[in-house]
């Protein structure tokens, strides 16, 4: 436990009125499922939100009000699946919830759905005053009068058909369709009498699984999945591959636009581009840091890519592409070395100095995991192992050396000691990932899933397969811990002082006080959502992370964060503010960070929080190490500091072999007094010593020195 040390008064109070969490200035990304444009105005829409830009995307705010939430909180699935302008309504396809109409822009939405029979809206055009909808397990729909209502059009269409794309060529509307429920694709159909009739048009299309349409003077193309772009001059009566240019592994094609004579189409591999209307293609991805382009929009000269990690704009035909300034990234990792904060997002890594003010892409691929710093070293695990940093982000290096090829990988630092837990087991380094040993693994079993590793002491707990297991010898060997664990669905671990924390998928929280020994529920005050099961699984994301802050412990679930200041006994919900679902939580300084699926990291001072505001009137003169007390001590003593500048300061404990046995980073601290919690419950007897490292912010002053303590059991 680390907290200030009051040198004057401490002045006690409740939450504070108004105060709530706050969005950090990224990192910029997320994933793009549809654009819409009308002038300046940008639409873009991600797995759960839609934002809306009024100025070509230099700026960016929220409009989901009145918007349904997804039924699955954080499936991919896409909440919003399609985005239509018709005049001043903006109307949103939604895959659960069918169709709702904004008249503002967005401000304010409502759904219009009367005689729409299936609410799972792929696809919408506009011909006219005519809006159709194609839905993903009935067909289309057609509306007349804005959406009010709406009426069934499937004469001529194969049975039970869904439509994945629409477009329109003056009286001709053209629908891609699938088989549903089986799969299987039924190729184009068409209807040149307002969708009261419709035929399917698939002469020369060899690959009936189109996705994607776009449509330039009398020329529709359509983008399949495997086989490219066809271009059809007639009306669709015929149907031509054009694909001279697009490499056999880009013929997956996700999206289409044209801008002028020049036609885009959106693959895996970035975006390519034809000015001779299908016949040759160029790959332009200059500036593109993910090549997964989803969706198109073009306004005026400007053509706007939504891609697997953000929006990005091209003002020259896509010769060159730049990231707009939208925050939708999903968050998976956060981690901190010094004044260093460090998220890994679906786009890549970002790093930010000022406490989430500005944020620097630092790696730039996707497929990561978590995250975890040793001192200066910044760890990722990745989909393809672990990579390291020991500069800031600048460069990372492959350190898989004795390592499986894995697809999930929990990483812990304790000390010098990196720990990393596969579907094989638990792997230790002791020289900073070069290389890794495979502990025995006793007891564990076949690991279906290693969910979360937390070290307490000498303890190694694993949340693995669902359940927890302990180790009392870096891995060696494992035992069963889950007596009263009557949920089998463990998300996440956390350790506060003897007490050891589980979060579940189902029901909420346990606490176990003896080393995992025996568990009880602790759920007062956390709201327990009703659980969808999906082919017998549970999709209630349940609790997904914790943070630690001396005796204050939170709890990330869903949406929502918690507190408790009593060991779980009681919880509060401080989420006010916050929005999207929360999986990491990070305590760094005096701010908890939280990131989110869809909206980024976020950030609340915990003197908010813990109901203390510290008021510090008396400035240290000089850098002090003080003497533990109580010395001798067993297992608890408390280590205190002070810093008379800005300082980094680190912590280390020594045994007498000189080996480092715990260190605690305490990252930037303003000028006052501190203490440290040291708990050396998994130390034997003996001497031991402590030292700082404290170094000023701007470089021109450092201190160091060690004292002596001894641990009597």
């Amino acid at each position: 436990m680390k907290r200030a040390l009051p040198v004057l008064v401490v002045l006690l109070v409740s939450f504070q009125l108004n105060a709530q969490w706050v969005q950090t200035n990224g990192p910029y990304g997320g994933s793009i499922v549809c654009l819409a444009s009308s002038g300046s105005i940008i639409f873009a829409s991600t797995p759960g939100d839609v934002f809306l830009s009024t100025n070509n995307g230099a700026n960016w705010s929220t409009i989901n009000k009145g918007l349904p939430k997804p039924v699955l909180s954080g499936d991919f699935n896409p909440n919003i699946s399609a985005l239509m302008i018709s005049g001043t309504n903006l109307f949103a396809g939604t895959s659960d919830s069918g169709v709702y109409l904004s008249t503002n822009n967005g401000t304010n939405w409502a759904p219009v759905n009367n005689g729409l029979t299936s609410p799972h809206v792929r696809s919408l055009i506009v011909q006219g005053t005519n809006i159709f909808a194609g839905t993903s397990d009935s067909g289309i729909y057609l509306s007349t009068n804005s959406g009010t209502n709406w009426k069934q059009l499937n004469n001529g269409l194969p049975d039970s058909t869904g439509i994945v794309a629409l477009t329109v060529i003056g009286n001709s509307i053209f629908a891609a369709a699938v088989k549903v429920p089986f799969g299987g694709s039924n190729g184009v159909i068409l209807s040149t009498d307002n969708g009261t009739s419709w035929i399917q048009i698939n002469n020369g299309l060899t690959n009936l699984d189109v996705r994607s349409f776009a449509v330039s003077g009398s020329n529709i193309y359509a983008g399949t999945y495997g086989s490219g772009v066809f271009l059809s001059t007639n009306n669709g009566s015929n149907w031509t591959q054009v694909n001279n240019g697009l490499l056999n592994t880009n013929n997956e094609i996700l999206s289409l636009a044209v801008c002028g004579d020049n036609i885009f189409a959106g693959t895996y591999f970035g975006v390519y581009l034809s000015t001779n209307n299908g016949t040759n293609w160029t790959q332009v991805n200059s500036g593109l840091t993910n090549n997964t382009v989803f969706a198109f929009t073009v306004s005026g000269a400007d053509i706007y890519a939504g891609t697997g990690d953000g929006v990005f704009r091209s003002t020259n035909n896509g010769t060159n592409w730049s990231k707009l300034n939208l925050i939708a990234s999903s968050v998976l990792a956060i981690t901190y070395s010094g004044t260093n904060i460090y998220a890994a997002t679906d786009g890549g890594i970002f790093l930010s100095s000022n406490n989430g003010a500005d944020w620097t892409q630092v790696y730039d691929n996707q497929g990561l995991e978590t995250l975890t710093a040793s001192g200066t070293n910044i760890f990722a695990g990745t989909e393809n192992g672990v990579i390291l940093s020991t500069d800031n982000g600048t460069t990372w290096t492959i350190n898989n050396n004795g390592l499986p090829n894995t697809l999930d990988i929990s990483l812990v630092a304790s000390g010098t000691n990196i720990f990393a837990g596969t579907d094989l087991g638990v792997y230790l380094s002791t020289n900073n990932g070069t290389n890794w040993i495979h502990q025995l693994n006793y007891g564990l079993g076949q690991i279906l899933k290693f969910y979360s590793l937390v070290i307490t002491g000498d303890n190694i707990f694993a949340g693995i397969n669902g359940v927890v297991y302990l180790s009392t010898n870096n891995g060696t060997s494992w035992i069963l811990v889950d007596n009263g664990l009557t949920n089998k669905y463990v998300q996440t671990l956390a350790c506060s002082g003897t007490n050891i924390f589980a979060g579940t998928m189902l029901n909420g929280i346990y606490l176990s006080t003896d080393n995992g020994t025996n568990w009880v529920p602790v759920n007062n005050g956390i709201t327990l959502n009703d659980v969808i099961i999906d082919n017998g699984i549970p999709q209630n994301l349940g609790v997904f992370s914790f943070a630690v802050s001396g005796n204050n412990v939170f709890a990330a679930k869903d949406s929502e964060v918690y507190l408790s200041t009593n060991n779980g006994a009681n919880w509060t919900n401080i989420s006010t503010g916050l929005h999207g679902g929360v999986d990491p939580l990070a305590i760094i300084g005096t701010n908890i960070f939280a990131g989110t699926g869809g909206a980024g990291v976020w950030r609340r001072p915990l003197s908010e929080l813990t109901g203390v505001t510290n008021e510090v009137k008396a400035v240290p003169k000089e850098y002090t190490l003080f003497q533990n007390y109580p010395n001798p001590f067993n297992p608890t003593t408390t280590i205190k500091y002070s810093v008379p500048i800005e300082s980094n300061v680190n912590i280390r404990v020594y045994n007498s072999l000189g080996q480092t046995v715990r260190e605690i980073n305490e990252g930037n601290r303003q000028p006052g007094s501190y203490e440290i919690n040291f708990d050396a419950s998994g130390l034997s007897s003996g001497i031991y010593f402590y030292s700082i490292k404290a170094g000023s912010a701007d470089g021109n002053k450092d201190f160091s020195t060690v004292k002596k303590m001894i641990l009597l059991k």
